[in-house]
């Protein structure tokens, strides 16, 4: 491993400023640039000078699929620009310890007993232990490391800042400890498991597994075990459009039961029809079957098994027209898939505070402001969050003003897919410890 002090050299001599580029936005680079200066000048202050590994994990950004993982369904997603970044090395003490920016206190996790704790649950130590559990489970070696942590992506805006913190610890482990050969499933595996049975919060794969894989992915869950993974070669900023996230303001605080009510409802509704999950089923079954399926599930489960049903098909056809690059088809799929999120999944209103409805309200003011041009939609689990909007370049600016004065300065948040192969930056003549 190279000493920090030689990755602090190379960025202040610009060398690896067209890395950074490619990371970020071009017009990033020097933030970016003395945000690792920053992480490299922390970790020389705690644990100390000496070798580090430079590891990256971003956040995702969901392009269709909303809420058809968890049934064996069809996704598109994308890694964002928005990263956690880390500067690491092992100790001897086997205790993973975690300093983050921006955050109070030390995470500390001794690896001698990799059990879930009940006191730990909704913690970040609680992911740590989870992640070192499953990969441990995997065959993987786990053992104790010092970080320093710089994470960028948004807390609460539908870009799965925790999914990229899980994947991050999984990738210093894989980096330290595996030879950095520890792949994008597993890391995804153990992410969603220590969220799952270690943090407490419901979710399927598609987080962990886009932010482990990065680049824009179309992921089948047919086999949950072993997702089918496709990766589309696509440029956003060659279409003419800006593709941003806006963030409404809502809080995701007490909104578990509103997220583990779609796929019990959806689980309800499949098992009425004789399936574990939904995955096969069709629209014309559904409605042959109405009734049996309200027994089961209530009229929001057929409606909910609709919707799975149809944005299953519809996230498999955003992957193809986009990868032929027809982008107008693209938006018109992405509205289809905001309407239905909206009419037939009913994530945009928490039914615990019906007077709040800061996803209706962005939403209804893109489509009005883009009058038919571009497209938005619904960002991830929702009930509060985040809308995603497609905005014409030339319009960009003026439509970033008028959502920030409803919501907020710095609520629109442009977007830039981050490519895959960026996993740990590397200095020349560098090879994985």
């Amino acid at each position: 491993m190279p000493h920090a002090a030689a990755y602090a050299e190379a960025l202040r001599r610009g060398d690896l400023d067209s890395v950074l580029a490619r990371l970020y936005r071009p017009e990033d680079v020097a933030a970016q640039r003395v945000r690792y200066l920053d992480l490299l000048a922390r970790f020389a202050t705690w644990p100390g000078p000496g070798p580090a590994v430079l590891v990256l994990a971003p956040g995702r950004t969901e392009l269709g699929g909303n809420h058809t993982d968890h049934n064996l369904g069809i996704v598109l997603a994308a890694a964002v620009q928005f990263d956690c970044l880390a500067a690491a090395r092992p100790n001897d003490e086997g205790v993973v310890r975690i300093r983050s920016k921006g955050f109070d206190g030390e995470i500390s996790v001794a690896l001698d007993d990799l059990a879930p704790r009940a006191e730990e649950e909704g913690t970040s130590m609680a992911l740590v232990r989870g992640v070192a559990a499953g990969l441990a489970g995997n065959g993987r070696k786990v053992a104790g490391f010092d970080a320093c942590v710089d994470g960028e992506v948004p807390l609460g805006v539908g870009l799965s800042s925790s999914a990229a913190f899980e994947v991050l610890v999984g990738r210093i482990f894989s980096e330290l400890f595996n030879d950095g050969q520890c792949t994008a499933l597993e890391l995804a595996v153990a992410g969603r498991s220590a969220e799952n049975t270690y943090f407490g919060k419901p979710c399927g794969l598609m987080d962990q597994l886009s932010c482990a894989a990065q680049g824009i992915l179309s992921i089948d869950f047919a086999n949950p075990a072993d997702p089918a993974r496709s990766e589309v070669d696509f440029d956003f900023d060659r279409t003419g459009y800006r593709l941003a996230v806006v963030d409404t303001g809502g809080s995701h605080a007490d909104l578990t039961p509103d997220y583990a009510a779609i796929p019990d409802e959806v689980g309800r509704a499949a098992r009425a029809m004789g399936r574990d999950f939904a995955r096969g089923l069709t629209v014309d079954a559904v409605l042959a079957h109405v009734a049996r399926i309200r027994e089961a599930a209530g009229d929001r489960g057929v409606l909910r098994l609709i919707h799975f049903i149809e944005e299953t098909d519809r996230a498999a056809e955003q992957a193809e027209v986009l990868a032929a690059g027809r982008m107008d088809e693209f938006l018109t799929l992405v509205r289809r898939s905001g309407d239905s999120s909206w009419r037939l999944l009913q994530n945009c209103i928490s039914a615990t505070a019906p007077l709040e409805q800061p996803i209706p309200l962005a939403l209804t003011l893109t489509e009005r402001f883009l009058g038919g041009r571009g497209a938005c939609r619904i960002q991830g689990g929702g009930f509060a969050g985040t809308i995603q909007a497609y905005v014409p370049e030339a319009r960009f600016a003026a439509y970033a003003e008028f959502m920030e004065e409803v919501f907020g300065q710095g609520a629109v948040l442009p977007l830039k897919v981050r490519k895959p192969g960026f996993e740990r930056i590397l200095l020349d003549g560098e090879v994985r410890a």
